[in-house]
């Protein structure tokens, strides 16, 4: 039988497949190396499915909350210009190595024994934002801001370098290291100011009046 089958296929144009004992085809007609491809598939979607992180425990990746802002904060009511006629001076002191005090420690100290302040006059102890009062020799300030690591006044009608005179003392840390740093500038021009020789010893009064606040303020930060 076999071999007249192979003469008809010979005769039809067509060559007969000879099946090899370890190619047989399964049941069903799938081939004998589709088997290990189907279940290296399989291998490779539990892989994945098991790689697959789950976020259910995750927190949210949302803006943190922000809570009730402290007493202090909030912006101060008149920027320093960078450049220009306003600005009248901006000088740097070091107050030491001081690494376990922070500078919103050494500004609370100076608000909070503001008879530290070497021109401390009949202002009190202890100042508070919008307070009024009269420095040594009788010049009017207000108490314009205290910030976190800054205070800010400014000199009202009366005070001999004029009104509208903004000063503003700010302290910061780098490495342990402490430096205080004060800006100032006006609304307008002052008498003294548009006078060349007024303005220059105002300055240089200025940075020697602040130099004694820096070494009052390097010394008293040890108990910051």
């Amino acid at each position: 039988m076999f071999a007249l089958r192979e003469v008809l296929m010979r005769k039809a144009g067509r060559t007969p497949r000879r099946v090899l004992g370890g190619a047989a085809p399964r049941p069903g007609g799938t081939p004998a190396r589709a088997a290990p491809a189907g279940l290296l598939a399989a291998a490779l979607l539990l892989t994945a499915t098991a790689a697959s992180p789950s976020y259910a425990a995750s927190p949210p990746s949302g803006s943190p909350s922000i809570g009730s802002a402290p007493p202090w904060a909030g912006s101060l009511r008149s920027q320093p210009p960078s450049t220009g006629t306003d600005q009248l001076y901006r000088y740097g002191y070091s107050l030491g190595f001081h690494p376990f005090t922070s500078p919103h420690d050494v500004r609370e100290q100076l608000t909070g024994n503001f008879w530290l302040f070497p021109v401390s006059g009949d202002c009190p102890a202890v100042i508070h934002p919008a307070d009024a009062c009269d420095l040594l020799g009788g010049n009017p300030v207000r108490v314009e801001a205290i910030g976190y690591d800054s205070l800010q006044i400014a000199t009202l009608p009366g005070h001999s370098l004029g009104e509208g005179m903004h000063i503003r003392f700010t302290f910061a840390r780098s490495l342990g290291l402490h430096c205080l740093v004060v800006s100032a500038w006006q609304d307008r021009p002052t008498p003294c100011s548009e006078r060349t020789l007024c303005s220059a010893a105002s300055r240089a009064g200025a940075w020697a009046l602040w130099r004694v606040l820096s070494e009052t303020l390097t010394v008293s930060a040890y108990a910051a």
